[in-house]
């Protein structure tokens, strides 16, 4: 499995960027200390608005479908709603972030209720991402339809 992070879809320059690429972000898109937005998850990320900077969102990009290959999990919500909130964990301890963190890229939404999106729920705080894709509509998305599917993805 690739360790790095793909970018593609409606976007101007399609990137492929590992953890040191991340890292490389301007500082202005930086969080050194994740645990200040939630307490449970530790770690240096990047704000999605500094990816969408480098990669030159398109105007025609409404929506954000998060890809883990890991898990085959796929996640596609409203980019709007998230674009200024969202965080990519890439880093722990100034290492990679490990698989057994979520490793080697978690997204995250800070308060993702805040976000007043039926589509931005908890189950897209997605783990073990690999691919980023932005679109004009809906992406494949395959989390849970209802409490028991629910109940089922997070059975030991």
């Amino acid at each position: 499995m690739a360790t790095g992070l793909s970018i593609d879809g409606e976007v101007k320059q399609p990137v492929h960027w590992s953890q040191a690429d991340l890292a490389a972000i301007h500082p202005v898109y930086q969080i050194d200390d994740v645990t200040r937005f939630n307490a449970k998850r530790p770690g240096t990320a990047v704000r999605l608005a500094g990816i969408l900077a480098v990669v030159g969102a398109k105007p025609t990009a409404r929506w954000l479908t998060l890809h883990s290959s890991r898990d085959n999990f796929h996640a596609s919500i409203p980019l709007d709603a998230v674009r200024d909130r969202a965080l990519i964990i890439y880093e722990l301890d100034g290492q990679p972030l490990p698989v057994s963190a979520g490793g080697p890229f978690r997204f995250l939404i800070p308060d993702f209720a805040a976000c007043h999106a039926s589509e931005v729920d908890e189950c897209a705080n997605v783990k073990f991402v690999d691919r980023i894709e932005l679109t004009a509509d809906r992406g494949f998305d395959n989390r849970p339809k209802d409490d028991d599917e629910h109940a089922k993805l997070h059975a030991p």
